[in-house]
């Protein structure tokens, strides 16, 4: 097992008795034993997603889902807004799969505008459109409620939402909201190890996909569905990944979730007041910064590299140095997941103590 404590936007650390939990013994996928797992995980994972529809495991990371989404549900043409690394690559990855797409873009550092995305879906162009709720190369939280009420204005248009680093950290109400399909992974504030996608569909979108050609196999939301329904999934799932989020649930119901909220802001804000202290800047914009992590501007021209190599050597511990086309320019620090006031501050003690060095 690892000695480095992660502070980077993903793989976070996994706690000592997350990992007991993954050691249980193994069972069969096709008996009762997985039936009760799934069905004691299910109504919890609604409660996260804010849905009564089904909550579908998918044994991967989230970008499969990602795919998924767009393959399912677009027979017209895809809106992918864009605004950072991973809301980019939606676009690529929609292209790739042979859909007509088109970016909604803004600056990286800045949200999607909901007045820009109104504009668009007015030309009657599209019938499915993108968005990561929290741009984790960017630290940048677009504004959901705004952007789901404009999409909600077009009956004809889906929205599917990448929630992959603010899943558990703010609350998503999927109904509420009117979102097809929400995402998420397992590696970020949930705290466990990468391989596990965790996504709700709505009804309209279920309806969407039984008439979408080419939607393949391992990915068809009709067979998650099919599945789901005798609590199994399509093929053969993480079993081990699945007694960790058993177990990490329990941990997030037995804190509370406006505890868990409360928790993730109060420790985004130590990281903030340390940006501040230390006179760097937000990459991000007030209004529109991430709760689960911090993306720092480089404004005082620190070699990150050689920073993140000292505190690694120093203190057993590593931040982000910057991602895609901001990397070195930025840096990003997590405090998602299992994180405490203390694990933080010490983490800020330590990226202090090696930050005097540059």
């Amino acid at each position: 097992m690892s000695s480095i404590k992660l502070y980077n936007p993903g793989p976070v650390n996994v706690s000592t008795d997350t990992y007991q939990a993954m050691s249980s013994a193994m069972i069969g996928h096709r008996g009762s034993d997985f039936v009760n797992l799934y069905s004691d995980i299910h109504p919890k994972l609604q409660k996260l997603f804010g849905t009564n529809s089904p909550v579908y495991l998918s044994t991967s990371s989230a970008w499969g889902i990602m795919e998924a989404a767009v393959r399912n549900l677009s027979t017209k043409k895809v809106l992918n807004c864009c605004n950072g690394a991973f809301s980019d690559k939606w676009l690529d990855v929609s292209q790739r799969c042979g859909l007509e797409a088109e970016s909604l873009s803004a600056e990286w550092g800045s949200p999607i505008d909901p007045v820009e995305l109104d504009k668009k879906l007015s030309t009657g162009e599209f019938d499915l459109v993108t968005l990561v709720h929290n741009e984790t190369s960017t630290g940048v939280m677009n504004p959901l409620k705004e952007i789901a009420n404009v999409v909600s204005k077009y009956d004809d248009v889906l929205l599917v939402l990448d929630t992959v680093s603010s899943f558990s950290v703010v609350p998503i109400d999927a109904d509420e909201l009117g979102i097809d399909v929400v995402l998420t992974g397992s590696q970020k504030a949930l705290a466990l190890p990468p391989g596990l996608a965790l996504f709700t569909v709505s009804d309209n979108a279920l309806e969407k996909a039984k008439s979408t050609p080419n939607r393949g196999y391992y990915f068809d939301f009709l067979e998650f569905h099919k599945n789901w329904e005798k609590m199994m999934t399509p093929s053969t799932p993480c079993i081990s990944l699945l007694y960790g989020l058993q177990h990490q649930l329990n941990k997030i119901f037995d804190e509370g979730l406006d505890a868990r909220f409360e928790r993730h802001e109060k420790l985004n804000q130590m990281v903030h007041d340390w940006v501040q202290l230390h006179e760097f800047n937000h990459f991000a914009p007030e209004g529109f910064r991430s709760k689960s992590l911090t993306c720092v501007a480089n404004n005082k021209n620190i070699d990150v590299p050689a920073w993140i190599k000292r505190m690694r050597e120093k203190h057993s511990l590593i931040i982000n140095g910057g991602y895609g086309k901001i990397k070195g320019s930025t840096f990003r620090i997590s405090n998602m997941g299992d994180e405490s006031v203390e694990t933080i501050q010490q983490m800020l003690e330590a990226i202090t103590d090696t930050l005097e060095d540059s």
